[in-house]
């Protein structure tokens, strides 16, 4: 469908914008600040911010080497060929290489007046601020993605939940009727998540506004301990006693998936369970010895999700989910 984007919206501003006031100052080859506009304008404000100082540092290079090669070599193609094999390797050293586009065309703008004097070197910095302060001006306004990332977090804590409880149905029945399509989903998720969450902190320069980054980051971690834990509960016989503890105990933890808070609690009762293993009597069979490894081993993933999250700071009050669907007591979140 036919849609037009802000990044768009602005872009196109900003040019007529550039334009039209280079060409109100009176400026030789005025066209060429609305390019610089549309080069500079970015997806986030740092890096927009970082691309106009690429820019401007790689068009004043560009007026020095065209004063020394025009002036002492002379006004032709080869000179400018020799001038490129010099200039684009110094750009790169000084990692301002994203500016060899736009110093390009000051060089080109050197060349056809066929002359170095004060009047060009003024048009040609006043062409670069025109065109960079327009661009940065329209990159003041980005919009917020607090919904956005809202929506991802309540699916990524959605997806956590319908996990847990196929783990806790599997540790009960021992049923495996599960299509496995959540883990899939959820790794989409956190990945989506974490790239719009990273260019959120990118449009903010005296802050970092990095909580839904963070949160991610944390989510991303307690997935990758989800993935091994699953080949230890499908080890795990239903028959066993101790496999209906931990599938009550996991049960519970799905009821529990919020962003707020710690998991203290739940590492209580987890300490609490893994002393009651430790009292069983000893293995009789090779079979039992490795049901109670794969239980130990489990209650240790477990403890080490709810570490990663008993260690997270939380979000603030006002960053809250769109709207709670999972069932929260306040003793205890993760």
């Amino acid at each position: 469908m036919f849609r037009i984007g802000y990044r768009t919206l602005k872009t196109s501003i900003g040019t007529g914008l550039a334009i039209w006031l280079a060409q109100l100052a009176g400026l030789h080859n005025f066209a060429s600040a609305g390019i610089i506009t549309i080069l500079c304008i970015q997806v986030t404000k740092k890096r927009s911010l970082r691309t106009s100082w690429d820019r401007f540092l790689a068009c004043l290079i560009a007026m020095g080497f065209s004063s020394l090669f025009f002036e002492f070599l002379g006004y032709s193609p080869l000179v400018i060929g020799a001038m490129l094999l010099l200039f684009i390797p110094v750009t790169v050293a000084l990692r301002v290489q994203g500016g060899i586009v736009t110093s390009s065309v000051i060089i080109l703008h050197f060349y056809s007046a066929g002359q170095v004097s004060w009047q060009i070197f003024y048009n040609e910095v006043s062409l670069i601020i025109i065109g960079i302060g327009v661009a940065l001006l329209m990159n003041l306004y980005m919009p917020s993605v607090d919904h956005k990332l809202m929506t991802y977090q309540e699916k990524i804590e959605e997806n956590f939940h319908s996990i847990f409880k196929e783990i806790v149905h599997y540790l009960r029945t021992n049923e495996p009727l599960w299509s496995g399509q959540e883990i899939t989903q959820l790794s989409l998720l956190l990945e989506e998540a974490k790239a719009l969450a990273s260019k959120e902190v990118e449009n903010h320069f005296l802050r970092n506004e990095d909580t839904f980054y963070v949160y991610f980051k944390m989510r991303e971690k307690q997935f990758e301990i989800i993935e091994r834990i699953l080949p230890l509960v499908s080890s795990i016989p239903a028959s066993v006693k101790h496999s209906q503890k931990v599938a009550d105990f996991v049960d519970e933890l799905s009821n529990h998936i919020h962003p707020f808070n710690t998991a203290v609690i739940f590492l209580e009762k987890l300490s609490v369970m893994r002393e009651e293993f430790s009292d069983m009597d000893l293995p009789k069979s090779r079979e039992e010895f490795e049901i109670r490894a794969a239980l130990l081993q489990l209650i240790k993933e477990l403890e080490l999700y709810l570490s990663i999250k008993d260690s997270y700071r939380g979000f603030p009050h006002e960053k809250t989910r769109i709207k709670p669907k999972i069932t929260v007591n306040n003793k205890g979140k993760n």
